[in-house]
């Protein structure tokens, strides 16, 4: 068998590792990555798993075309029952860690206990170890790299945690390729890692990544994928064209609207300065990877989260607030979120002067950002209460505090505000990890996907981001795609076509050509899309164990109610009870939001769910 998960089990509690080939059958029907991730938690956590014990599971994960030919294939995710939520965790990264962890011979690491000391796992093409990590504990990001390939091997490649993660803020991302700052950034994973007293994961990997069909692979990826190369013209056409677009969707003052004029231009302007930056095996890189005069890395993401969402124009400003995010280890999204959360308490009287040790915390006060980001960093001050994220936070400052915290399920909204598409709205609202964009992104395809029945016109964002009728249906099916993309793994854009040229989107069934060629299995696409399926109800299932439910699945007061004014869909509020309608009956769940014993049984899940009913 080509692919079989070759899984390294690391039990730190024992000081422990171990090897795990996962059975063809379990392969086949989660494939790796996302899915096979899921299944193991869902096996070996259960209802009470704390995200900080010992007993909750931090699984980094590829899958069958992480390394191979297949374009934009260098990603890998990491889940855990997030310390953010409570409920199911996931992120994903890319840069060049995933390859060099396939090509050292493992598929993905499955971690359980505590260790005693600090430590960090070295991987190479002979051994996995666990190693002391005393002397890198406090270093930043930046340092640990640095560090670590000193100590393993200069050509060694590490993921690690921060200062943040060490301190267990809720929202501390495990950022990989040190200065490149490649962060699988969402729902806690680095707090995960530092509760567990892993400080990084070095790895170092030469050998050869087969694949059944090599010279039937190359042919079908240059066939359904070819190669084309734009001018520098053209690529600072295409970046700016795509900031025009998120700042679209982007929304400003906690979700307010109040617009800073120009904010737009100088963040279009300040990615162009940069030279594009690539993961390992893409050819096209995107707006969202920029790699600096410095030798480190500017996203548009960073600047959005601070300078949109806290009114912020001072680029520099956003650019040092974002670089100590990627030092400190920390979700850019959610600490631009509750900081802009923090301003508007700030503003509505909620928090004082003297609780922020005399910061100033005022709309666009760009040196009170910079500090409060270092402060929720260090778990100092009131950045002990804005760690522990919006909705903890609101509950710590009572009143109406919740009125500003803008999240579902726990987890922070991205900056794209849900007002301004319907399917995006009902997607945050149902998303398994909370408020993800990602998860059925409509905004982000640009033609129709004939082999899911989806036409141009249902995701033509200026005909159907305000239509009802369809949302349900249209959400669910992207959602079972993204949930077999997530699990191959290659990166979204491959599937969507953002950042391409039409031509160059990979169908569904391009991305099953190439795993059976990957792999040597034969599966068909109804097969492969039930796959979809299948990962999305686990991942739910998950969720409806620690107790999620329909109650869950819904968006902050504010984003139901205030229309935005401006951009896109200013006129617009979702009405999500008829969408969720639409969704659960085709998904085949409850009108609680459960899945049901029948859809279970169909998708082959009833032995993994007894116990649930």
């Amino acid at each position: 068998m080509y692919y079989a998960g070759r899984i390294l089990r690391v039990d730190l509690e024992k000081c422990k590792v171990s090897h795990q080939i996962v059975n063809e059958e379990i392969a086949k029907k989660y494939i790796g990555g996302v899915g096979l991730a899921a299944r193991i938690l869902w096996k070996e956590t259960s209802s009470n798993t704390d995200p900080f014990s010992p007993e909750n599971r931090l699984v980094f994960m590829t899958g069958p075309l992480t390394g191979t030919i297949v374009p934009k294939s260098g990603r890998f995710v990491v889940v855990a029952i997030s310390p953010l939520t409570d409920i199911w965790g996931e992120s994903h990264a890319g840069g060049t860690w995933a390859h060099a962890l396939r090509r050292s011979g493992v598929d993905g690491i499955v971690i359980k206990g505590v260790a005693e000391h600090p430590v960090y796992l070295w991987i190479s093409d002979k051994e996995a170890k666990i190693e002391d990590a005393h002397h890198l504990w406090g270093k930043d990001i930046y340092e640990t790299d640095e560090l670590l390939k000193k100590e393993t091997d200069k050509a060694a490649t590490t993921v690690a945690i921060g200062p943040a993660g060490e301190k267990l803020v809720r929202f501390a991302s495990v950022i990989g390729d040190g200065r490149a700052g490649r962060a699988a950034a969402r729902t806690g994973m680095g707090a995960v890692m530092g509760s567990k007293k892993l400080k990084a994961i070095a790895v170092r990997g030469t050998r050869k990544i087969l694949v059944y069909d090599e010279e039937g692979l190359e042919r079908s990826v240059r066939n359904h994928y070819p190669i084309t190369r734009l001018t520098p013209e053209e690529i600072e056409r295409l970046e700016r064209q795509e900031v025009h677009t998120l700042f679209s969707y982007t929304p400003h003052k906690n979700f307010r609207q109040d617009i800073l004029k120009g904010l737009e231009e100088k963040c279009a302007d300040a990615v162009v300065r940069g030279r594009l930056y690539y993961c390992a095996g893409c050819d096209s890189s995107c707006t969202e990877s920029h790699m600096m005069e410095n030798a480190r890395r500017i996203m548009v993401q960073g600047l959005r989260a601070f300078g949109a969402g806290c009114l912020i124009d001072n680029v520099e400003a956003m650019d040092k607030a974002w670089e100590l995010c990627q030092r400190l280890g920390m979700d850019v999204t959610s600490t631009g979120a509750v900081i802009a959360f923090a301003m508007e308490c700030f503003e509505k009287g909620l928090i004082n002067r003297r609780e922020l040790e005399g910061i100033n915390l005022e709309w666009g006060n760009h040196d009170a950002v910079v500090e409060m980001v270092r402060k929720i960093g260090q778990r100092e001050g009131f950045g002990k209460v804005l760690g522990e994220g919006v909705r903890r936070a609101a509950d710590y400052l009572g009143g109406m505090a919740h009125e500003y915290a803008m999240h579902v399920k726990g987890f922070e909204i991205s900056p794209h505000d849900p007002r301004a598409h319907n399917g995006l709205a009902l997607g945050m609202a149902v998303a398994n990890r909370g408020a993800s964009n990602l998860e059925a992104p409509h905004f982000s395809f640009n033609s129709a996907i004939p082999d899911l029945s989806i036409t141009e016109e249902q995701l033509d964002n200026t005909r159907s981001a305000f239509v009802i009728k369809g949302q349900g249906v249209t959400s669910a099916k992207l959602q079972n795609l993204m949930c077999v993309v997530d699990s191959l793994i290659v990166c979204s854009s491959l599937a969507t076509g953002l950042y391409e040229e039409e031509y160059r989107k990979a169908q569904p069934s391009h991305l099953l050509e190439w795993l059976n060629l990957a792999t040597g299995w034969k599966m068909n696409l109804d097969e492969f899309m039930t796959i979809g399926e299948r990962i999305y109800n686990l991942k739910r299932l998950i969720n409806v164990r620690r107790g999620i439910s329909r109650k869950d699945d819904t968006l902050p007061p504010r984003l139901l109610t205030a229309k935005r004014g401006r951009g896109a869909g200013k006129d617009n509020l979702p009405h999500l009870g008829r969408m969720l309608n639409e969704f659960y009956s085709f998904r085949g769940w409850s009108e609680e939001g459960i899945p049901t014993e029948d859809k279970l049984t169909q998708l082959g899940l009833s032995r993994e769910a007894e116990g649930i009913y």
